[in-house]
């Protein structure tokens, strides 16, 4: 093929012109940091260690004498290295960065890193998997965390929520059996990271009210392709009070740059094999070649006066609110930019909450954030096994810390004179309140009445409608993925029982999607559905009101596939080759490929130098062994006889097309490369003519004759790479793969 490069980069929102706090978390942390390349081995107490391979022993062949101060220290050290892990988000990885407004947002909030675009706020983001241990793998179906927290010049503000908008339950005591549930049963500690067993789904079939997040968890959301290609949701209802003391409930999204993207189900089963690191490698590396993830913050505001003008309870945790009736509002972009220097120190040191707050910003009576205000700071505890955990450094604020709080284990703070206490004379009164002009926080004064009672308002009480909503907002493509999802969760239940309660409860989302996952787990569709209230739940004004709300059938925003952003920036391609490939056409590509953001590697046989028909060599990245389909977005194979010729003999290669094939992905080749094409699929597919001129894309499969134009070629494949995936073609039972 012949032709120039040809370059499709993407655009982003413009960057306004930078004006940095002085402060920088990176600066307050240098005195903790410790570079062993620049100085001579220590003791913890700083004495130079002129030997640490041998323990100082009565004769070489005698006991250890216990004198030995330096192996006493290190294996103790040792000894305890390990805390806690968190109950629930324990596998996690972590990035620095900083966020910057777009423009003030003083009109509905006082918070200043959101009133002054000139300004970026240092934030530390930890994404997470829920269910798993610290050892599981990263690809599992499963909720993932998006936490942040911001390192402002009021303190620091924590944002912790997680891919999906709704959540399982209403009220937080339902928490602790919630995740006992779906952790490995108690008996035999199976299975791990995983959903698919009896004691979840007995749980999630008799509350109703986990449907509409049973649907986001079966979906694609639940297994996406990169934590820097998925959303965040701050999940519950909050409050923006600005200066004037004005209340709005607030909402809030993170949308990343490069679109929400997921892997398909056999992907992600075949990625904890090959790499159980996966998301975590991909945010490393991408922050390492300078592929900074962005992400943008939207929010949602409702008038207080508005509160109950929906036909759903704005404190329900299982329930969202469709950008149809609320449109997102942009606030600001998040970039992270630094990987951590020390996973332990930093990524599992950090300590989130929700009740880390600034003034501005408010909680509601949502029940289960109300829970979670007491949770965080209770577990943070029981790892750290000291209440000092806020001064760890990860988790210092840049904002000066003074007050009361003394002693206690691992005591960093070294506090001066001899007041400690409030009101003084002694010490002056230092430190003084803060009135509420200078910044002190002062709680929204919502009015609070009603009877102790253990009950939820009737406001809560629709557990159905949104998981409707959800289905209905799907494509045809999602919803097979989702309705495939719930036979693999539901097929590894053995209480039959078990499966025809969901089956009833699906039943109430829609009949279709209920019929279409019992054909899948030997189950009936019961003919009969009790609609009967389940739970104690109290009539009042706010569910009367509801009952007349506004309300939409369906949101196109909720589906990943309507709402793709078409960029390739990136993206990875491997590139297939063996001795005899056609090195022009290969460097052409390869040039537009990177003009426009794609990552390309090498794939052979084996690793080493490859040499093209023409004598020019190119090094092998990745073999066969070591890769796999699985691990790029598409896939390209450039001409040449004698590289075809081996490929076609290579079982490797030719699973490695189909298996990308049957995934939907993108595939590129010309010239001889058609025969692999033919090899490899079952299915028929419209190639072009190896001799001709022509290109051709065909559901995704972009071929080309001997005699077709490079950049026509590059820029065909490009745009077969924008769509990500071309699930026209999704019949896998017929590829052998």
């Amino acid at each position: 093929m012949k032709g120039k490069d040809s370059s499709n980069e993407n655009k982003h929102l413009p960057k306004p012109t930078v004006k940095v706090d002085e402060k920088s978390k990176d600066h307050q942390l240098e005195e903790f940091r410790s570079d062993p390349r620049k100085d001579y081995l220590t003791t913890d107490q700083g004495v130079p260690v002129n030997h640490t391979d041998d323990s100082l022993k009565a004769g070489s062949r005698g006991p250890t004498l216990l004198e030995d101060f330096h192996f006493r220290e290190k294996m103790t050290h040792f000894d305890h290295e390990r805390m806690p892990e968190r109950v629930v988000h324990a596998r996690g990885a972590g990035a620095h960065g900083y966020f910057q407004p777009y423009q003030s947002m003083a009109e509905f909030t006082k918070a200043k890193f959101l009133s002054d675009p000139n300004v970026k706020t240092p934030v530390f983001v930890r994404f997470s998997t829920v269910v798993g241990s610290r050892g599981s793998a990263d690809t599992v179906r499963d909720v993932r965390g998006f936490a942040t927290k911001f390192y402002t010049q009021e303190g620091n503000y924590d944002l912790v929520g997680n891919n999906m908008p709704p959540f399982f339950i209403q009220d937080a005591i339902k928490f602790p059996d919630l995740v006992h549930s779906i952790k490995p049963d108690p008996d035999n500690d199976m299975p791990q990271a995983s959903a698919a067993h009896d004691t979840f789904w007995d749980f999630a079939s008799l509350m109703p009210e986990t449907t509409h997040m049973l649907m986001w968890v079966l979906s694609d959301r639940a297994i996406p392709r990169s934590f820097r290609m998925m959303e965040g949701f701050g999940v519950h209802t909050f409050r923006f009070i600005n200066a004037a003391g004005k209340s709005r409930f607030v909402k809030f999204h993170w949308r990343p740059m490069l679109g929400t993207h997921s892997l398909v189900w056999d992907e992600a089963q075949k990625l904890a094999g090959k790499d159980s690191d996966w998301l975590r490698r991909d945010l490393w590396e991408a922050i390492e070649m300078g592929d900074y993830p962005e992400f943008e913050l939207s929010v949602q505001l409702v008038e207080e006066e508005d509160e109950l003008k929906f036909d759903f309870d704005l404190l329900d945790a299982t329930k969202l609110i469709p950008e149809e009736l609320v449109p997102l509002k942009p606030v600001g972009k998040m970039v992270l930019n630094r990987n951590p220097d020390n996973f332990f120190a930093e990524t599992e040191q950090a300590a989130f909450h929700p009740g880390n707050l600034v003034p501005g910003i408010d909680v509601t009576n949502d029940p289960l954030l109300q829970g979670r205000l007491f949770s965080y700071v209770d577990t943070q505890l029981n790892r750290f096994n000291s209440a000092n955990f806020t001064e760890v450094p990860i988790n210092r604020p840049l904002a000066p810390v003074h007050n009361f709080q003394q002693d206690g284990f691992m005591r960093q703070t070294i506090n001066k004179g001899k007041v400690n206490y409030w009101p003084n004379s002694l010490g002056d009164g230092n430190p003084m309140l803060a009135p509420e002009e200078a910044g002190g926080y002062v709680h929204y004064q919502e009015r609070v009445d009603g009877h102790k009672i253990r009950a939820r308002s009737q406001s809560f009480n629709d557990h159905y409608s949104q998981a409707t909503l959800f289905w209905n907002s799907l494509t045809e493509a999602e919803k097979k993925h989702l309705v495939e999802a719930a036979h693999f969760e539901l097929g590894k239940v053995k209480s039959v029982e078990v499966r025809k309660r969901q089956v009833a409860n699906f039943t109430r989302v829609d009949a279709d999607f209920a019929r279409r996952v019992a054909a899948g787990i030997g189950i009936e569709v019961p003919a009969d559905i009790d609609t009967s209230s389940t739970g104690n739940y109290e009539d009042n004004e706010a569910s009367k009101k509801m009952k007349k709300g506004k309300s939409v059938k369906e949101s196109p925003a909720i589906s990943m596939e309507r709402n793709k952003i078409e960029t390739v920036k990136t993206r990875k391609v491997a590139i297939l080759v063996e001795d005899g490939f056609d090195c022009n056409e290969l460097t052409q590509v390869r040039a537009a490929l990177k003009a426009a953001g794609v990552q390309s590697k090498i794939v052979s046989k084996f690793l080493g130098k490859r040499k093209a028909s023409t004598g020019e060599e190119v090094n092998a990245d990745k073999s066969h062994v070591t890769t796999g389909s699985i691990m790029f977005d598409a896939i390209y194979i450039p001409d040449g006889e004698k590289s075809i010729e081996a490929l076609l003999k290579e079982g490797d290669a030719l699973h490695f097309i189909s298996e990308a094939f049957k995934h939907c992905k993108p595939i590129a080749t010309s010239g001889h490369g058609i025969k692999l094409l033919e090899r490899a699929f079952v299915l028929g597919v419209d190639f072009a003519d190896k001799t001709s001129g022509k290109v051709v894309n065909h559901k995704g499969v972009v071929t080309a004759g001997n005699e077709a134009d490079a950049d026509a070629f590059a820029d065909l494949f490009l745009d077969a790479m924008k769509k990500h995936r071309h699930w026209d073609r999704e019949e896998k039972e017929m590829v052998p793969a």
